[in-house]
This record gives structure tokens, C-alpha cells and sequence, in this order.
């Protein structure tokens, strides 16, 4: 026999029965882009351990990393919940069941898409259970129902880009319209997320319902500019670009110290600063994983001065998205 088809054989009488998956993070908006950019990173982000069992119904068994902060509940947990409705929709929900085990490895409430990061997480995990019967398209719009069942609203920009990886463009949220983005090869971020509380219910309501249309044609331009960019690999456009003049200046009084760190990184060499999703955490991009770290330790000890606890990330853009990381195969 062929060893090819020996291989075929032996995969043939194989079942998965456990897999571990990680997620990423996300930074949503990439500062000028609000609701419609986002991009992943390679830490931090969530683990979800999912193993099948014979008794049907969709179980979480441990959270761990959560300080007690979320639901065990199936239909209140956005993993479970998530997974549950996938199960239903393609009728296969009495025929087994899965438990699930939760590693928060990110700050909850941070603006590095945490629920996004858990939620990808967990589809991606139950989707390779079942030999990957949907695609990452087909995925999407129950990722965005995890985000709905977290936040109240159904955020596209921090799933998209933990689910695809990458810079992902969402060109219309209604219909789940997503592009994929170059990465410059160079791009790379410090993250810092000051540990300050910033719900995102709370800094969506200090937004304008109405912008003036100056400001409108301004950050039209910068996020063109900045798409243009990425294109490009032109460092210097997306520094031009990646302004924000309609968010940012509301959200910025939520941050302890915005300006200050922002003037920081600046100075050190990033290209941009800002927001990352609804924050607390901020973002600088930067064009060399060097002066990231510089970034990143410059912030944190600015921080430490001013008595603010904080996490730093250095990072390139993740381009993977989620990802298995141990399966375990039962012969039958």
C-alpha cells in the first residue's frame, strides 16, 4: 500500500476529541479607522481548551485568569454561547457535547478585544472539532454574536481581525463585508494598557451623534491615506495618516495621562499614537521593533511615576488569527 494512502487510511479512523486554540488580541480602529479597522497582535490574548463528551449540551467546566469576573452560565458566557448557537444551527446540538475550559491570558475591559479574543477562540476550537466544516466567513457572524452578548452591540472590528489576522478593513458590518489588508513588513506596536477602568458602554456614550463635516472630510482622508499606506510600505504616509480627530479627543479624557504618553512616544520615534478600541489601552505604531520596546518601557515608567499600574506588549501584526496549539485524536 501507498503510503499516501495509508496516510488517508489512519486519518480516516481518527476522531478529534480535544483541541486547544489561541487567540489574539486586537487593536480596533487602528486609531483613525473607528469601527471599520482593527488589526491583531501576537500577545496577548485567550486560550480555550474544548474537549468532546457523549452527553449533548455545551458546558464551561473552569475559568481561569478572570478574577472571577465571568459567567459560568452557557447562555451568559460568550464562548459557550457562541458555541452552542453554531451547534444549533447546523442541527447537530443532541448528538454530542463539548466541555470547555477558558484561559484568560489579557486584561478584561482593556480595549484589546478580550470577549473578541475569547469568542474566536471558542468557534475556531469547535469548529476544528468537527473537521472544519465552515469557513472563517461563515464563522464571522457568530463571533459577531459573542460581541453583541458582551458589549450590547455587534462590533465587527475586533473579531474580524482575531479571526482572519492581520489589518482587516470592515467595509460594511451589515453584511459582514471584510478585507484583508497588506502589513508592512516593519510594522510593529507597543501596546500599553494602564490599568485604569474604561468601560466600553461608558466611552461609546461620550461620543458626537454629529460631526462637524470638515472634521468628517479630515478623517476621510487620513483613513484613505493611511489604507493608501499600508499598500505602499510608505512609513512616512501612515504617519500623516493615522490621526484621529473625531474620537480621540472625547475619548482621551477617560485615559489618565493621554497626552502626556502620547507626546511620549512621539518623541521617541513612533510614527502615530492612540486609543485602542475604546480603551484604556493606548498604541504606538512604529516602524522598528526597537524603538517599540524603547515605546513601551518609556510609557510604563512614565506610568509608575504617576502610581498607575500598567501592561506592555511589543508586537508585529499577528497575521495568523487564531490557532491550535495541542489536538488529541481518539482511534475508532
Amino acid at each position: 500500500m501507498e503510503a499516501s494512502n495509508l496516510k488517508e487510511r489512519l486519518e480516516e479512523s481518527r476522531i478529534l476529541t480535544e483541541v486547544r486554540v489561541f487567540a489574539p488580541a486586537t487593536v480596533a480602529n487602528m486609531i483613525c479607522g473607528y469601527d471599520i479597522l482593527g488589526f491583531a497582535v501576537n500577545e496577548p490574548g485567550d486560550e480555550v481548551f474544548m474537549k468532546r463528551v457523549a452527553t449533548p449540551g455545551v458546558r464551561i467546566t473552569e475559568i481561569t485568569g478572570d478574577e472571577g469576573r465571568l459567567s459560568y452560565d452557557t447562555d451568559k458566557n460568550t464562548v459557550s454561547a457562541c458555541v452552542l448557537s453554531l451547534l444549533e444551527k447546523l442541527g447537530i446540538d443532541k448528538e454530542f457535547g463539548v466541555e470547555i475550559t477558558l484561559h484568560k491570558q489579557m486584561p478584561i475591559g482593556s480595549g484589546l478585544g478580550s470577549s473578541a479574543a475569547s469568542t474566536v477562540a471558542g468557534l475556531f476550537a469547535i469548529n476544528t472539532l468537527l473537521g472544519n466544516p465552515l469557513t472563517k466567513q461563515e464563522l464571522l457572524p457568530f463571533c459577531v454574536e459573542g460581541e453583541r452578548l458582551a458589549c450590547g452591540t455587534g462590533h465587527v472590528d475586533n473579531v474580524a481581525p482575531a479571526l482572519f489576522g492581520g489589518i482587516t478593513l470592515i467595509r460594511s458590518a451589515d453584511t459582514f463585508d471584510v478585507i484583508k489588508l497588506p502589513v508592512p513588513k516593519d510594522l510593529h506596536v507597543a501596546v500599553v494598557f494602564p490599568k485604569v477602568d474604561v468601560p466600553t458602554r461608558d466611552a461609546r456614550q461620550l461620543i458626537k451623534e454629529k460631526v462637524y463635516l470638515k472634521d468628517a472630510v479630515t478623517q476621510w482622508g487620513n483613513i484613505a491615506g493611511l489604507i493608501a499606506g499600508l499598500y505602499e510600505s510608505d512609513y512616512s504616509l501612515l504617519a500623516r495618516s493615522m490621526n484621529d480627530v473625531l474620537i480621540e479627543p472625547t475619548r482621551a479624557i477617560l485615559i489618565p495621562e493621554f497626552y502626556e504618553m502620547k507626546e511620549l512616544a512621539l518623541s521617541l520615534g513612533a510614527l502615530s499614537f492612540g486609543i485602542s478600541g475604546s480603551g484604556p489601552a493606548v498604541v504606538a505604531v512604529t516602524n522598528d521593533a526597537a524603538i517599540a520596546k524603547v515605546i513601551a518601557a518609556a510609557i510604563a515608567a512614565h506610568l509608575a511615576a504617576a502610581e498607575i499600574e500598567s501592561f506592555q506588549y511589543v508586537s508585529a501584526v499577528n497575521n495568523e488569527g487564531p490557532k491550535v496549539i495541542h489536538a488529541s485524536y481518539e482511534t475508532i
